[in-house]
C-alpha cells in the first residue's frame, strides 16, 4: 500500500523497484528500442498478486476520474482488451475490478484456425478501451486497434498504460485520432529514483537523454497525417 502522503502512481514506481522491474544497462527491445540504458520488465508484477490488483485498480480509479470530469478525458466504452501478452492480463484485472466485459484476439491456431480470431461476446459498433502494460513507439497499438476495427467492427478512441517509456507514442499514437493516457512515465519513475537515492547521477542522466533522443527523431519521422491504419 502507498506510504503515507506518497501518491499513488509512486507507489507503483516504488513497487517496480522493489521488484527488481527497473533494471539499468545497454539494452534492445523489441523493433524500435535499440541500446535503451533503461529496461522496465512490467511483467514482474504478474508474480505479486497484491501489487498486480493495485495496479488495475489504480487504473479503474484513473478512468473514473477522467470520465467524471467536465470535460470527460476518456469517451464512453462497452469493452476492454488488452495488447498481447502484458497488456492482455492486466486488461483481465481491469475486467475483473471494473466489471467491464473483456474481449481479445486470439493468435492462430495452425490448420485449425490459421488466422486471428476475436474472444468474447460483442457488437460491431461498439467503443473498446485498450489497455498495456508499457507503450514506447505505440506501433503494437495502433496495429491492434486497427485490427479490432477491421475484423470486428469495433472502434478505439483511448488507451490506457501503466508506463509510457515517453519516446514519442502519446504524440504518435494522436495523429492517428488515439488518446493515450499513462498512470506513469518513465521519466516520472527515474525523477523518483533520483530524488530516493536509489540510483547515481550516471544512469539518471544516460536515460533522460535517451529518452529525450529518441522523443526527437520520432518527430522528425512523423508521416503526414491520415496516413497508416487509423486516421484522425
Amino acid at each position: 500500500m502507498p506510504t503515507p502522503r506518497e501518491p499513488e502512481t509512486l507507489w507503483l514506481a516504488r513497487v517496480l523497484w522493489d521488484l527488481g522491474a527497473i533494471q539499468f544497462g545497454d539494452f534492445t527491445l523489441g523493433r524500435t528500442t535499440l541500446h535503451s540504458p533503461v529496461y522496465v520488465n512490467l511483467r514482474l508484477l504478474s508474480s505479486h498478486p497484491r501489487a498486480f490488483l493495485r495496479a488495475a485498480k489504480v487504473i479503474w480509479e484513473m478512468v473514473r476520474t477522467l470520465q467524471s470530469m467536465a470535460r470527460p478525458h476518456i469517451q464512453p466504452f462497452q469493452r476492454v482488451s488488452g495488447i498481447p501478452f502484458g497488456g492482455l492480463q492486466l486488461a483481465l484485472a481491469f475486467s475483473l475490478v471494473s466489471k467491464i466485459p473483456l474481449v481479445f484476439i486470439h493468435p492462430p491456431k495452425g490448420k485449425e484456425s490459421p488466422e486471428p480470431f476475436l474472444e468474447g461476446i460483442y457488437r460491431p459498433g461498439e467503443t473498446v478501451l485498450l489497455i498495456d502494460d508499457l507503450v514506447t513507439s505505440g506501433t503494437n497499438i495502433l496495429e491492434t486497434a486497427a485490427w479490432l476495427n477491421i475484423n470486428a467492427g469495433l472502434r478505439v478512441r483511448d488507451v490506457l498504460v501503466l508506463v509510457d517509456r515517453g519516446e514519442g507514442a502519446k504524440e504518435h499514437l494522436r495523429h492517428y485520432g488515439l488518446n493515450l493516457i499513462s498512470v506513469l512515465t518513465l521519466e516520472q519513475i527515474l525523477n523518483y529514483l533520483m530524488a530516493e537515492g536509489k540510483i547515481d547521477g550516471t544512469w539518471y542522466q544516460k536515460s533522460i537523454d535517451y529518452i529525450y533522443r529518441r522523443r526527437k527523431e520520432k518527430a522528425l519521422t512523423e508521416p503526414e497525417a491520415g496516413q497508416g491504419p487509423l486516421s484522425p
